[in-house]
Formats: structure tokens, sequence, C-alpha cells
């Protein structure tokens, strides 16, 4: 035993979910077409990338072998041609979602049985009702938005409405999810955060998973900015999860970027927070050289999912990958004798795929640390297996849920 290190690359899927026909999504792989747009030469885009995928670090630890295992299909460029170094395989997801909550916890060892609450894509999009309680009581002027959207999109979009007339934006997507943008300084921060909190409240009949809020800065469409000061208001896993048995045990659990909100803020011992992927790398980085024999350091890159996938931008996407696969060899680097990486993701988002929801796929799960040999761990059937392997390679008793591929 020493430490774990488990970084969810946000939406990574790798295609393959055997219900993904259920939710639409039958046929979406993000990894495979991103890299087969690559190599079509659609991932082009001057000044950021060219040519095919180039995930040289990740292939080598086996993400070509896990994206081939998992849908039968190999990813153009993922052609590593010795045994991969690392532990390799994908993993399937039983919780009733493809949601952000859903996704995280099964990997913590809980999957979500039961059904969350969703808004229609309709504008309106919020019940008259609970935006006329959230106004009344948050007093507030009005809300902007009240719709699907994206949240980079939407605050260029209402942005300057929101200034002149100090209506915060409210939006959705196909997660369980309210989404609250406003200026860090007009409306402030500690207010949004107090609306948010209040909106939280008002939300618990309707069985909404999230409320995030979503500060920006900027003067204008042109230069606003979404700032690191996210904050997410989720209601509480329905069980213990690997955090919750790690703090019981006495470990610390460092949650870089979104992960402490995930969870409610239940079972993180320390928060880091960044801006972007490569700042929580850096953060991650910083967490591992704290963290102690026994602790768990468990990171989300947002970056994929919100500024890539959901915005279907396919050279942005395989950009952040190969920058990540380029700093890869840092984390790798700091690993010290005993220690397990896991590198997985909690849902797909195809950037090639019709709208922009999540896309139900199998996760990739790739393990390494010294001392451990490459092996394939074939398809696991719940995520919740990450988690026990985790447990037990800390030394903890095992949970309800999954089985140690270890």
């Amino acid at each position: 035993m020493s430490r774990a290190i488990l970084c969810v690359l946000d939406s990574f899927g790798i295609g393959g979910a055997p219900d993904a026909e259920r939710f639409g999504d039958a046929g979406s792989d993000t990894l495979g077409h991103i890299a087969e747009a690559c190599a079509r030469g659609e991932g082009d885009r001057e000044g950021l990338r060219e040519g095919s995928l180039h995930l040289p670090n990740l292939d080598r630890l086996g993400l070509g072998r896990a994206s081939k295992l998992s849908n039968g299909i190999a990813a153009p460029g993922l052609d590593f041609a010795g045994e991969p170094d690392g532990i390799w395989g994908c993993a399937a997801e039983v919780s009733n979602g493809k949601d952000t909550p859903s996704g995280h916890w099964e990997i913590a060892g809980v999957p979500v049985r039961f059904d969350w609450g969703y808004f229609s894509d309709t504008v309106p999009t919020f019940p008259e009702a609970l935006i006329s309680e959230v106004i009344e009581r948050g007093e507030i002027p009005g809300v902007l938005g009240n719709k699907h959207a994206s949240g980079t999109v939407i605050i260029q979009e209402l942005g300057e409405e929101h200034l002149r007339t100090g209506k915060p934006i409210f939006y959705t997507s196909a997660d369980s999810v309210i989404q609250i943008a406003a200026h860090e300084e007009h409306f402030g921060l500690e207010r949004l955060y107090a609306l948010c909190e209040l909106t939280r409240e008002i939300l618990d009949p309707y069985n909404i998973g999230r409320v995030i809020a979503r500060p920006f800065v900027g003067t204008s469409a042109q230069d606003f900015v979404r700032t690191p000061n996210r904050r997410d208001y989720s209601v509480l896993p329905p069980e213990p999860t690997l955090l919750d048995r790690l703090a019981d045990q006495g470990r610390s659990v460092f949650g870089v970027g979104k992960i402490s909100d995930i969870f409610a803020h239940q079972g993180v011992s320390k928060v880091l927070k960044g801006a972007g992927n490569d700042e929580l790398f850096d953060k991650t980085l910083e967490a591992m050289a704290l963290a102690k024999d026994g602790d768990l350091v468990f990171s989300n890159f947002i970056d994929f999912d919100s500024l890539y996938g959901h915005r279907r931008d396919v050279p942005g996407y395989a950009a952040a990958l190969e920058h990540f696969d380029q700093r890869l060899p840092e984390m790798i680097a700091q690993l010290r004798e005993g220690d397990l990486l896991i590198l997985t993701a909690d849902h797909g988002c195809d950037p090639t795929w019709q709208g922009t929801d999540h896309t139900r796929e199998h996760i990739p799960v790739i393990g390494t640390g010294p001392g451990i040999e490459g092996r394939s761990i074939g398809v696991r059937s719940t995520f919740a297996d990450i988690g026990e392997s985790i447990a037990l390679h800390l030394g903890i008793a095992p949970g309800a849920h999954g089985t140690s591929f270890l």
C-alpha cells in the first residue's frame, strides 16, 4: 500500500456501451470518432494542431488496446506495437443516467439506481412556480435564459444584458442540473452562492442532482470568461462512497477541481481548485506532493467536457488530449514505490454526435505505477470496479458494489 491517484478525463468515452441504444447513443465513440476525424484532416486547426491523433504515452499504457476491446474498432493513430506497459481495459456504467454525479459516484463505488429529475428542452424550460419562488425569495429582478444552453455560449449571448439588468442567467442541460451564471464583481460572488443555496433548497421536491454557480468576469461579450470559483450544490450520494470509507479510516482525500462539489463536499479532506486542464494538472502534482501513505488524490479534468465535448469542437478536444498526453510523464515521474495511478472517465461526450449532450459509452480504465506489469483487465461490468480496486490497494474493507481488478 502507498497512495492512489485517480484522474477522470471528463467525458473521454471510448464507445461500445452495451445499453447505448437505450440512450439514443448507439455508435457514439468519443475517442474513436476524434481519431477518425483527425486521420481525415478534420481535426486540423491552424496554430493549434494538425494530422493524426498523437497520444504516445496513453497508447503505450494501453489506451489503443482498451479502445479496440470496447467496440472492436482500432482508433487511427493508436497503434502501439508492443505489449502495453499498463493495466488496461474498459468499464460499462450501470447507473440510470449518463451525467457527471452518476459517473463519479459509481467510480467511487456507489451506482445510481434511481432516476434523476430533468427539465424539458422547451423555452422557457423551468416550471413557472419554481422560478417565481426563486425570484421572490432571492430578491432578484428576474432571470435571463431559462433554457437549455452551453455555459460558455450563454454568457456571450446574455452577459451584457445581465450587467444592464442585474438578472442572473439560469440555464440547464441534459443533465439533472440548474446552472446560474452571474458576474463575479457586478452581481457579487457571495450573492451568487447564496442564490444557488436557496435554489438548491427550493429544488428538493424536483429531484434535481445539482445547482451550479457559474461566476464570470469581463466587460463585454468579447471578453467574458468563467472564473475558477465555480461551486456545485449537490445532493448527497445514497450510500457511503470510497471517499467516506477512506475518511472513516483517517485517510486524506485530495479533491482536485470539481471533485468536492460532485460529492457534496463529503469525504474530501483538502480541496484544490484550478482554471482549466493545465492548472488542474499542476494542482494534481501539488496534491501528490502532499499526499501520504494510504491517501487518495482524486482529480477531474473538466475542459474535455465543458470546452470541447459539449461545444462539438473536434480539433480542440484532440489538442487537449495531446497536451494531457505530453504532460503525463510529469505525473508518472512523481509516483512513489507502491503508488497506483488510474486514468479513466465518467461518461462520453462525442463531439461528432448530434446535439450537445453526454453520450453513453464505455470508459477507459488505464492503470500504472512502479512495479505494475501491463495486462488486460477486460471489460468491467461496472465503474464501481475502479473504486473497489483502489479500496483494495489502499487496504480498506470492500464496499457493496464492484469487484477489484487488482
